[in-house]
């Protein structure tokens, strides 16, 4: 062979070389000025090739063949996550791999307000497109799950603690839900524990109070004679009557409860049934459980709302009957 040819070999080899150093550790557009951020969504069950060709379109990549054969040389075709990711202009393939392959999905902070719903923490996390509310709910429902977090009610409505947390896109409701248990659980100490128990209360018969208590006021202050009131009704054996929990098991709410809704046959309806209903009407706050544990030493037996945000607490029924008329029935009356 002559030495031309050897010369035309190596020069061949070392450009060969050069572009394959290039495809995996260069970026494939210039590095001048701030880097393009690009979201790209790997869907759940997408193959490794697809990924590929969807982040080659964007131009992040020179060629999507390259890119799978590389994938398949660092044996990471098969460990993409699936989720939304940032990439940007100044990764190289290399980089974007890694960022596949260990699951850098865009993270998701989310606040679950205090007396949430299942329902309503669902359709949450599908606003901003972590899972589906559907998929959520299913999964709150589900029996096996209730087992294995050591739930003793019906569903998770209650356990599931209102705070902010940090989620990814595709996050399962599985996983979601165990977060959200574990910390009620963190929160949830042996020391109040103790609490319910001296007051002869269950764990879950705590959350049905306290989730009562969190959508009846959104008061601070009230939480602890709102507890009065229902301690003081379910010890002379009174009918709770609270709104709320008639709402919870309406199948369609407008935002109007009438008088026929307050007949509606269910166990959450604290008009016809008495006691508490059989499970949480929603997921309640640290405050108003401990307004459950700790009510306010009144002998209140009823409320009625001012029209203000707040209530007007009342002893006896001629009491009441009297704010009732005052703020809810009496001609041109304040309502601010």
């Amino acid at each position: 062979m002559s030495r031309w040819s050897v010369s035309l070999i190596v020069i061949v080899c070392l450009s060969v070389a050069l572009y394959g150093i290039r495809i995996v550790f260069l970026p494939a557009q210039e590095n001048n000025g701030n880097a393009v951020h690009t979201t790209i969504t790997v869907e759940k069950g997408a193959s490794f090739r697809q990924v590929a060709s969807q982040i080659s379109e964007t131009g992040l990549i020179p060629h999507h063949v390259a890119f799978v054969a590389l994938g398949k040389l660092m044996g990471v075709e098969e460990q993409i996550h699936p989720g939304k990711y940032d990439l940007n202009s100044h990764m190289a393939p290399s980089t974007i791999l890694n960022v596949l392959a260990t699951g850098q999905t865009i993270p998701y902070w989310v606040t679950i307000p205090e007396g949430y719903s299942m329902q309503q923490i669902g359709n949450l996390l599908e606003e901003v497109g972590i899972t589906t509310a559907t998929r959520f709910v299913q999964t709150a429902h589900d029996t096996e799950v209730r087992r294995t977090l050591g739930i003793e009610g019906d569903t998770l409505e209650g356990f599931l603690f209102p705070d902010t947390y940090r989620f990814h896109h595709g996050t399962s409701p599985r996983d979601i839900i165990q977060v959200m248990v574990e910390q009620f659980q963190q929160v949830y100490t042996p020391e109040i524990q103790q609490q319910a128990r001296e007051r002869g209360l269950s764990t879950l018969e705590v959350l049905t109070l306290a989730s009562i208590i969190e959508k009846e006021t959104g008061a601070g202050e009230e939480r602890a004679l709102i507890s009065a009131v229902f301690h003081n009704r379910l010890k002379r054996g009174m009918p709770l009557q609270s709104d709320p929990t008639v709402i919870y098991a309406l199948p369609s709410f407008d935002g109007n409860l009438r008088k026929p809704d307050l007949q509606y046959d269910s166990p959450y309806n604290t008009y016809r049934v008495r006691g508490l209903p059989p499970g949480p009407i929603a997921n309640p706050g640290w405050a108003s459980i401990m307004a459950a544990l700790h009510p306010a030493p009144v002998p209140y037996l009823y409320f009625v709302s001012k029209n203000n945000g707040t209530h007007h607490f009342s002893s006896t029924l001629a009491e009441h009957s009297r704010a009732v008329y005052q703020y809810q029935k009496r001609p041109n009356r304040r309502t601010s």
